[in-house]
């Protein structure tokens, strides 16, 4: 291989897969609606008799999109669906915990999500279009339980992608790596004249 093939490949391998990145942006638009629906359900409008059911029925259907989401995520990432090499050191280390971390937290979340509705004796909705039936009769106890824990697990994520976020920008502004850009559309670049 050629030199000029090798810085090729090199700047290549700074940026993720567009797919990579579709799933990223994707689930981050997904937690904020997702997040952010239950927040103004639950501290804005906790009474309202129009508001709040448009607001859950809102937030159940795109907890459905979301868990699709992220089993083909998931799935991708497992089948190798990503073209870069993984950070070294501690600062990978910590990287690929977080990862695990907000996989799994991810993956519950949704998991969650769907048991407390049955738990619930509440079947779902798909923004009207078709819908998916209770599996179980209603138990008040363990719909609490799994209120409580779908709660948790959503601000456990929150403050994670919080730190992630943080830490892409002490990559970006303090340590001034390629990390922060990697996450970015990769514009056309050359290797002439480097």
């Amino acid at each position: 291989m050629s030199e000029s093939g090798v810085e090729s490949r090199t700047i290549e391998l700074e940026y993720y897969d567009r797919p990579t990145l579709w799933f990223h942006w994707l689930t981050v638009v997904f937690v904020v609606l997702l997040f952010g629906t239950s927040l103004v359900w639950n501290y804005v409008t906790p009474r309202d008799r129009t508001w709040r059911p448009l607001l859950e029925g809102t937030h159940v259907s795109l907890g459905i999109l979301f868990a699709g989401l992220i089993l083909v995520r998931i799935v991708w990432r497992l089948t190798g669906g990503r073209q870069l090499t993984p950070e070294v050191g501690l600062s990978g280390t910590l990287s690929q915990l977080m990862y695990i971390v907000l996989y799994v937290l991810l993956a519950a979340e949704s998991m969650l999500g769907f048991v407390l509705r049955w738990a619930q004796g509440e079947e779902f909705t798909f923004f009207g279009l078709f819908t998916i039936p209770a599996l179980m009769a209603q138990n008040r106890d363990l719909a609490h339980t799994f209120e409580e824990l779908h709660n948790y697990v959503g601000w456990a994520i929150v403050i994670l992608a919080a730190g992630h976020a943080i830490a892409a920008l002490v990559h970006h502004y303090v340590l001034r790596d390629k990390v922060f850009g990697r996450m970015w559309v990769r514009r056309q670049e050359t290797t002439r004249g480097r």
